[in-house]
């Protein structure tokens, strides 16, 4: 098993008064050469925006988006007819393929948005983009791992265009849980949300991560009660 430690501590700051964000890899103005991405995992963001903050429309192409709402509402609009709004249980998907063109904005005008938004390199290039929306239940991820983006259509999630697989747990003190990996010579960037676990031995805590490698299964246990996000993604891949 190979591992690599992310620490929260070391991630790119960013502070735009309506915009505090931390990144865990290269984005923007941080640029760190050693984090520039995970296999074909290129941005994971953790975001909150003030009341009446938000993204003003801005394009993007060939890159799969994942949102996940943490707390508060998110407002979107983009230049496919979608429009709506997110929160905490819903994950939302963009593919942007040959470009697509979107806006985000704090629902709310007096409390905080925050968010994780992810960003993973496209299996197939400039396909027709395309955009996802889904709310899942918080109780089916309690002490169990409950896949929310996935190219596989029979677990249920939202599908993405890449061999890639999201999933949430909801973890109890004291509890354990496994990681199987989908596919062989996949990575897994486990990201702690909140909490404290260890992972094969590993102690993490409040938005650390760890990209684990060549192994089949992920152990992984509680030492308060926590909340964590899997991504597998490949390892090798076209960009």
């Amino acid at each position: 098993m190979n591992t690599i430690l992310y620490p929260a501590k070391e991630r790119g700051q960013v502070n735009l008064g309506w915009l505090e964000s931390s990144h865990s890899f290269s984005f923007g103005q941080y640029h760190d050469p050693k984090k520039v991405h995970f296999g074909a995992l290129r941005v994971v963001n953790d975001d909150s925006i003030s009341g009446g903050g938000g993204f003003g429309t801005h394009p993007h192409e060939n890159m799969e988006i994942v949102t996940i709402p943490l707390e508060g509402k998110l407002a979107h609009k983009d230049s496919t007819g979608n429009e709506g709004i997110i929160r905490k249980g819903d994950v939302q998907i963009m593919s942007a393929g040959t470009g697509i063109r979107h806006s985000e904005y704090n629902a709310s005008a007096t409390e905080f948005a925050k968010l994780l938004q992810i960003w993973v390199f496209p299996k197939i290039k400039n396909i027709k983009p395309a955009y996802g929306q889904k709310s899942f239940e918080l109780k089916d991820r309690r002490n169990n791992w409950q896949v929310v983006v996935s190219p596989d259509s029979t677990e249920h999630a939202l599908n993405i265009n890449q061999d890639a697989r999201f999933s949430l747990v909801d973890l109890e003190a004291g509890k354990t849980v496994a990681y199987d990996m989908k596919w062989k010579n996949s990575g897994l960037y486990l990201f702690v949300i909140e909490g404290a676990v260890k992972a094969e031995g590993q102690s993490l805590a409040n938005r650390d991560a760890m990209g684990i490698s060549e192994t089949e299964k992920v152990n992984i246990e509680a030492v308060s009660d926590s909340q964590l996000l899997a991504i597998e993604v490949p390892l090798v891949f076209k960009a």
